[in-house]
């Protein structure tokens, strides 16, 4: 039987916490210049996935 593998892009987006799962906000990438200082500094850190979503990214990270 292969080896059960989870989703590679999710792996590198998500961490499993005790409360959900841990994410980066988005729009934090790149072409920040034009962004406002303000803007840049409400996106920095993390948050934890929304109940709406945490099924979706249950599914990426059970072996597929």
């Amino acid at each position: 039987m292969p080896k059960a593998k989870i989703h590679s892009g999710a792996a590198k987006r998500f961490k499993k916490t005790g409360a959900g799962y841990k994410r980066k906000s988005a729009y934090k990438s790149h072409i920040l210049t034009k962004m406002t200082t303000k803007r840049k500094r409400q996106l920095r850190g993390t948050s934890i996935v929304h109940d709406s979503d945490k099924v979706h990214v249950d599914r990426m990270f059970r072996a597929c």
